[in-house]
């Protein structure tokens, strides 16, 4: 609910943020943000996605790329799908 007699206690929020481990992967997530800027790309519409979700305990040395918002969050943490190998092709019957 949002404050509307009070003012946020922006703090106390903090606080429980760092109390949680949520400050590090932020810290994580705004390094690897920070190194695609210094190397000079156009992030502009796009996140950077991280090869091991570092909610999952993943961090920057784990690889990270730039990729559309919908395909890094509708992974959802999981492995991308292996493209099903090529079928050969029939050779025709002979009659």
């Amino acid at each position: 609910m949002p404050y509307t007699k009070s003012p946020r206690p922006y703090k106390k929020e903090y606080q429980k943020q760092k109390e949680r481990g949520e400050h590090e992967g932020r810290m994580e997530r705004q390094r690897a943000r920070r190194a695609m800027d210094a190397k000079g790309v156009d992030r502009t519409g796009k996140d950077v996605s991280h090869s091991k979700m570092i909610s999952e305990g993943g961090t920057n040395a784990d690889g990270y790329k730039l990729e559309s918002p919908s395909k890094n969050r509708a992974r959802n943490g999981q492995a991308p799908a292996k493209k099903a190998a090529k079928k050969p092709a029939r050779k025709p019957a002979k009659t």
